[in-house]
């Protein structure tokens, strides 16, 4: 009997002694991945030589090199010609099949299509996606190739100084409003920026009004939008579409002229999605 108390002390006891091990290895593995990622972001924003990609990491070059192998093998990272590490096209695939998944992109392709062809500017579809707004399309002006507008697919956009993001923003239940604005750090990009919360939850009133938004400028000063709303098959408000251009190209008040194309574009995308059309009279 005693024998057997011992074992399972002893037992006891070197589990009790494994745990923290345990905690110390799930511990470094996560630093290890957030490292990955950081490594990946990195990439993506410069080409980075091996003793960058191991400062990183935090780790030895030989160590580095391992990992960059492994991203490499996953085309999670590219090797350039003259030894340096850039984003690879594994990555771009795997966004590209997120944004694939999101369901609006496919019925409002054609409509985005041809309301850049009647407009003449670029156009946007965005999307509540978390806590975020997001740029889920995007058909560029091919009439001002030289002229690229700042946003991209994938991108999130500014929830309060944009006509995207306050179109979804005016529709939002409360507190769903609530819960995206209390991470908000609310500056003032521009001179017309709405820039603290009861200006903007003026603006978002006026928007529910009336029914779409305008951007006179409120995140860089040259760039002018008008938006409106896309609704799912509950009648929620989930999107938006846009008109944007520079102001050179395109005043405001030339932007609005088009409202009645932008609404019945958001019109038939919200039809394509389940949202009842209205009622033959």
């Amino acid at each position: 009997m005693a024998i057997a108390h011992r074992v399972i002390y002893i037992a006891h006891d070197a589990t009790t002694a494994a745990m923290p091990r345990r905690a110390r290895g799930d511990r470094a593995l996560a630093q290890s991945i957030r490292r990955a990622i950081d490594l990946i972001r990195r990439s993506a924003e410069r080409p980075l030589s091996l003793t960058e990609a191991a400062d990183v990491l935090g780790v030895h070059k030989s160590t580095a090199l391992r990992i960059l192998h492994t991203l490499e093998s996953a085309r999670f990272v590219r090797r350039t010609g003259a030894g340096a590490y850039v984003l690879g096209s594994g990555l771009i695939e795997l966004a590209d099949l997120a944004l694939g998944s999101m369901d609006l992109r496919q019925p409002a392709a054609a409509h985005l299509r041809a309301l850049q062809r009647e407009t003449g500017h670029t156009v946007h579809l965005a999307q509540l996606t978390g806590d975020e707004i997001i740029y889920i399309d995007k058909v560029d002006s091919p009439a001002f190739d030289a002229v690229k507008l700042p946003s991209r697919v994938g991108r999130a956009v500014s929830i309060y100084a944009s006509a995207v993001g306050k179109t979804i923003l005016a529709y939002l239940p409360l507190d769903d409003r609530e819960r995206l604005l209390s991470h908000v750090v609310f500056e003032r990009f521009t001179d017309t920026t709405f820039a603290d919360r009861g200006a903007l939850d003026a603006e978002l009133a006026d928007i529910q009004e009336r029914g779409w938004a305008v951007d006179n400028g409120e995140h860089d000063t040259y760039v002018m939008c008008v938006a409106a709303p896309i609704r799912d098959s509950r009648g929620q408000v989930i999107a938006a579409v846009s008109i944007t251009a520079i102001e050179v190209i395109a005043s405001l008040d030339e932007l609005r002229s088009n409202l009645p194309l932008l609404l019945e574009t958001a019109n038939q995308i919200s039809y394509e999605i389940g949202y009842p059309r209205p009622s033959a009279t």
